[in-house]
């Protein structure tokens, strides 16, 4: 009995001391947050999906975002169904059970599965080709057909509004883009040509067209200034492990060769890349600048995500290129005395070469903090060296009807050369509170700059009676040194603060400040005719100054399902402060010039659905005044162009209003783009040029043998930089397209027209210049089955000026382009491929009407067919003697003759190599992506 007691009272002992040991169940908690992501069966994210939760206490409704995301928060009870519906997609439905203590609840992926629905025989697709996001137009790759082995750009040239030019250069919807990404971060230092040039078509997922208003923006969601064109280019989960690589070798007569390799490797956020290029080939084929260029780029760059928090960016780049070119001139020059004819030829040698490195490091400190450090350098250096001979008659009269008549024939040469160093460093903080869009940014940047030029300019000018060169009047030379050296230091400082008011509603506030100080110093040699080098007092320029500039913005913002609104004002303040060492006194002058501006801000977006969108914008910013125009320096380095700086210019300020509608007609494959502007500039900066009448010989009095001989006379121009109103551009743009039959067939329809005024001075007298540009182009790219490639293209512009300057006349340049390119394939591995262009010119005496062709030859190797023989001949018929013409503002007329050494072949070997490793996996599981196409390390 005792022992049993014993057992009794040791078991209650027990038990008493393990229940104490046992922490008491947390009550269930009020409200949680729920999120999840919505994909298609081919694990596309879905943009814009309806998703519906319900329970007991709850009814919330909302879509998924640009990544295909959807967020809940609030929600009551952790029993709850999730219904989700999209176009083409079956709903989906589903009962979730979770634990009633936790703070937040992230659902599976919920994947979406098609449904084909029959409506009058037409197929509806829920994943549209094209998607127009916020600031962001995305191309579904899969949708576009190319033959295996081929590289990013013929891939981009199917998509609907891209054009690629032959030199890796491309234009979205008319605008230029000008920044490569891959998978959200910079590849190969941001260039757009080693990106389309190089990185294979077949690991492409999707093709992003951005407008990127910075790192700051990004993060922050306060957007201000105009945006650039990104290209960002997310790889297939599949492709985003391996290594790609590719080499092309040519060469041919006249000392013609290409070279190129470029090897990536990809592990998610690891990108190390590798590319080089050399190569000797023609400039200018088709229009444009005439010569032959050697040029070779080697870049390297490194991106990796070290840490869940630390991911880095650099590059290293460094090229160099020499041009050699030869060209003529011929036109006219109009002024309010009267016309100036003249013509041109000479030689021209241009070399350069420059470093560039780029490093950036976003540490995510925890989830309400980040931190971006950005250094940079970049050093470059070139020179330039001509021979010409020009011949010009001016037919002048002054206000009295007396002839100003001159006819001059100058020869000889010029050269300089230059010298920049770079570097400086950004850094961005941003704290996110738990407040949801709540933050506060800091963005820090210092940059410093020095750069020499050194010029001479050694010339023999022939002064002639009448318009024949039979009476010389007299001769002279001119042999000038100039030596100037800038060093510029800037600061920029950048504050900005978001207050959310509602669900979709905020107030921003940004504060921008920003101070340049500028040092130069600037002289001149004359160098006599037995080399005697003697310094020129009077023409050299010692000259420090500082622009400082402050903006204040403060916004209301809306950002609804459909709506996206931005409204407030900008306090804009500017100040420019200078001294200048008086050459007489030695003393400092002093100058200082200030304004302040209060304009609106607005930015405006209305989207019916992810494919039909309208935005319009508005911009208002100070335009500086270069150094050379604000300097207060006369540059005599041609004594007859004279340059005197303006150190009282005010900045010009202009008003920018832009716009843009987009709409892709999915089941029709039928897409429609929009867009136009109109700049208005106050205090534009422009030019008053005189023309001077200075005496070339003296006059000589009568002797007893010799009669009286008078004054002969020279005419000189003399330019200076002035401030007026009323300058104001406006214009629009259109592209239409309509793809058939599986995309064989894709019509493409576009074009714009751009209208200018431009008020400048001539000897005081105030004039205008308008111009007219209309620009029509009709693509088609055809492609009837597998074989066959055939591109024709019409194209044709129109330049009309008139110019209000005494003695101007109209001008009217038309161009008319016919054209074709395409491939043809036959027996499984040889392809030929062509081009041909012929130009109809008017308006333009002495126009020439070209007619360009190359073709090539290919034969593919080994199984993949990723070994290649090439053959190309380049412009087979030697015509490209293109004829451009440039009309200035005061109506005068350059027409520019290029005839470059433009017919040679080339013969060579291209090899292309990629392996594959599967998805990126993170402990054991595949990683998600961000819309961006980077991947998330949990």
């Amino acid at each position: 009995m005792k022992k049993f007691l014993f057992i009794i009272i040791t078991l209650i002992t027990l038990s008493s001391g393990l229940f104490a040991q046992v922490k008491p169940v947390p009550p269930p908690l009020a409200i949680r947050e729920v999120s999840g992501v919505v994909k298609d069966e081919k694990g596309e994210t879905v943009i814009g999906a309806l998703v519906t939760l319900k329970s007991v206490v709850d009814t919330l409704r909302g879509a998924t975002n640009e990544d295909g995301i959807f967020v809940f928060k609030g929600v009551k009870k952790a029993a709850f169904n999730v219904t989700v519906t999209s176009i083409g997609s079956e709903t989906f439905v589903k009962k979730y059970l979770n634990s009633d203590i936790a703070k937040k609840i992230v659902l599976d992926p919920i994947t979406l599965k098609t449904q084909s629905n029959q409506l009058n025989e037409v197929k509806i697709d829920g994943t549209p080709s094209v998607v127009y996001k916020t600031d962001t137009v995305e191309y579904r790759a899969s949708d576009y057909k190319v033959r295996a082995n081929a590289t990013l750009d013929e891939l981009v040239k199917k998509m609907e509004g891209m054009e690629v030019g032959s030199d890796g250069s491309l234009v979205h919807q008319g605008e230029s883009v000008v920044k490569a990404k891959l998978n959200g971060k910079e590849f190969a230092g941001g260039s757009i040509s080693q990106a389309l040039k190089n990185l294979p078509a077949d690991i492409v997922e999707k093709i992003q067209i951005v407008d990127d208003y910075g790192d700051m923006a990004a993060r922050t969601g306060i957007k201000t200034g105009t945006p650039q064109k990104i290209l960002n280019i997310t790889t297939k989960p599949d492709r985003s492990v391996g290594i790609t690589g590719r080499t092309s070798d040519q060469a041919g007569n006249n000392d013609r060769y290409n070279s190129q390799v470029s090897v990536q490797r990809i592990d998610a956020n690891q990108v190390i890349s590798l590319i080089g290029n050399l190569n000797n080939t023609v400039t200018g084929v088709g229009g444009g600048s005439p010569g032959t260029t050697q040029s070779g780029s080697p870049s390297f760059s490194y991106r990796d995500q070290w840490s869940k928090k630390i991911q880095v960016n650099t590059s290293y780049s460094y090229w160099f290129n020499n041009n050699n070119s030869t060209n003529y001139q011929y036109g006219f020059n109009n002024t309010s005395l009267g016309v100036s004819d003249f013509s041109q030829h000479g030689s021209n040698e241009n070399t350069g070469s420059g470093h560039n490195v780029h490093f950036q490091m976003d540490f995510q400190m925890d989830s309400l903090n980040f931190l971006q450090i950005n250094p940079s350098y970049g050093t470059s250096k070139s020179s330039n060296s001509s021979n010409y001979t020009r011949d010009q008659i001016d037919n002048f009269k002054d206000t009295t009807g007396a002839s100003l008549f001159q006819h001059r024939l100058s020869t000889g040469t010029n050269g300089g050369s230059s010298l920049n160093n770079s570097y400086g460093v950004n850094s961005l903080f941003v704290h996110l509170f738990r407040k949801p869009k709540r933050n506060i940014s800091v963005n820090l940047g210092v940059s410093h700059s020095t750069s020499e030029a050194n010029g001479n300019n050694d010339k023999l000018y022939h002064y002639f009676a009448d318009s024949t060169q039979s009476t010389l009047i007299k001769d002279s030379t001119i042999n000038l040194l100039t030596v100037r050296r800038n060093t510029n230091t800037s600061f920029s400082g950048t504050i900005s603060y978001t207050e959310p008011l509602a669900l979709y509603s905020l107030l921003e506030f940004r504060s921008e400040l920003s101070r340049s100080n500028n040092n130069a110093n600037s002289t001149q040699d004359s160098v006599s005719a037995n080399g005697t080098v003697t310094e020129i007092p009077a023409f050299s320029n010692i000259f420090n100054y500082s622009v400082t500039q402050s903006r204040y913005t403060a916004n209301y913002r809306y950002d609804g399902l459909k709506v996206n609104l931005s409204i407030g004002a900008t306090a804009i303040a500017y100040n420019l402060t200078g001294t200048k060492v008086d050459n007489n006194t030695f003393l400092n002058a002093t100058t200082s010039r200030s304004n302040f501006k209060l304009v609106p801000a607005f930015r405006f977006q209305y989207a019916w659905s992810r494919t039909q969108r309208l935005q319009i914008t508005y911009n208002g910013a100070n335009v500086e005044p270069d150094f050379s125009q604000v300097q207060p320096f006369t540059d005599r380095t041609n004594p007859n162009n004279i340059i005197v700086g303006n150190p009282n210019l005010d900045p010009g300020f202009n008003h920018s209003i832009n716009g843009s509608y987009n709409n892709y007609i999915a089941n029709s494959r039928f897409n429609l783009s929009f867009s136009g502007y109109a700049n208005f500039q106050q205090n534009v900066i422009t030019t008053n040029t005189l023309n001077i009448r200075t005496i070339l010989t003296p006059a000589v009095d009568a002797t007893p043998t010799s009669p009286a001989v008078p004054a002969k006379y020279k005419n000189i121009n003399e330019v200076h930089f002035i401030n007026l109103d009323g300058s104001h551009q406006f214009g629009g743009g259109y592209g239409i397209s309509k793809q058939l039959d599986d995309r064989r067939y894709n019509l493409s329809l576009n074009g714009s027209v751009n209208y200018s005024y431009s008020p400048a001075m001539s000897n005081n007298i105030l004039y205008h210049n308008t111009a007219w540009r209309f620009d029509d182009r009709f693509g088609p790219r055809i492609t009837p089955n597998d074989n066959i490639e055939f591109n024709p293209y019409v194209g044709y512009n129109l330049t009309r000026t008139f110019t209000t300057s005494p003695n101007a006349k109209p001008t009217l340049y038309q161009t008319t382009r016919l054209a074709v390119d395409g491939k043809m394939y036959f027996l499984k591995t040889y392809q030929v491929n062509y081009s041909a262009s012929k130009n109809f010119v008017s308006g333009i005496q002495n126009s020439t009407n070209p007619f360009v062709v190359n073709v090539g030859f290919q034969k593919e190797f080994l199984e993949k067919r990723n070994l290649v023989f090439t053959f190309d001949v380049y412009d087979l018929l030697h015509q490209n003697n293109f004829i451009r013409q440039d009309v200035t503002p005061d109506g005068g007329i350059t027409n520019t003759i290029s005839s470059s050494l433009s017919r040679f072949f080339m013969v060579g070997l291209r090899l292309n190599l990629q392996k594959w490793g599967g998805r990126p996996q993170h402990n054991g599981k595949n990683m998600q992506r961000r819309g961006d196409g980077s991947f998330i390390y949990n």
